[in-house]
Order: structure tokens, then sequence, then C-alpha cells
């Protein structure tokens, strides 16, 4: 339910924090949306277009991030999985969480792990 419920309502996962399309820092972003994701939505669509989408109320929105946020997490599960499988969770946990919540790096709403 969470990257299809927050796909519908302009909220993104990216590997560097949740992003908010529909913040209005992203109008003229060239970029998209993820640039280490591998998914159609960010090869073939800009923040500024995702986020236009998302103002102007077309359907076309909520559903190019909930594909992007359902590739998100299955590639996160994925991730999970390999390193638990080769020993290695907490070292590939400290290196997600460094990435997931940097301050510079694009994330908007991101958790702070205390």
């Amino acid at each position: 339910v969470l990257p299809t419920r927050n796909g519908r309502t302009g909220t993104a996962f990216t590997s560097t924090g949740r992003v908010n399309i529909k913040n209005a820092r992203h109008a003229d972003d060239s970029g998209p949306l993820d640039e280490h994701c591998p998914c159609d939505t960010c090869r073939r669509f800009t923040r500024a277009y995702l986020r236009h989408l998302f103002i102007t109320g077309e359907a076309l929105g909520p559903r190019l991030l909930t594909l992007h946020n359902t590739r998100f997490f299955l590639d996160l599960v994925a991730g999970i999985r390999t390193a638990i499988e080769r020993g290695g969770f907490e070292t590939w946990t400290a290196a997600f969480l460094a990435r997931y919540n940097r301050e510079d790096a694009g994330g908007e709403t991101t958790t702070r792990q205390q």
C-alpha cells in the first residue's frame, strides 16, 4: 500500500530520500526523479513534467509515481535479500541510510535515524 498511496498523492521514494513532486522547487527541474533508478518514469520523464502532471490534475502523474515507487521498493527488497544472503546486512543498511538521509542529496522529507 505504501508505494501506491504515496505515488497517488505526489510522494516519490528515491535513493536519496522522499520527494514531494508537487513542491515548487521542481517546476523547472529538468533532471530525472532519481538518477540511479532504471525505471521508465526516471528514464523518460523530468521532475518538471511530473510536477506539471500533478499540478494540472492529469491521471498520468499518479500512475508514473506509483510505477516508480513500486520499482523502488522491489529493488530495495532485492538489495536487502542479497545483503542478508551474503552476511552483510548491517553494512548494506548503513550505506543505504547514509545515502537516503544525506542533507544535500535532494530528498525533502527524510526520516533521520537517531
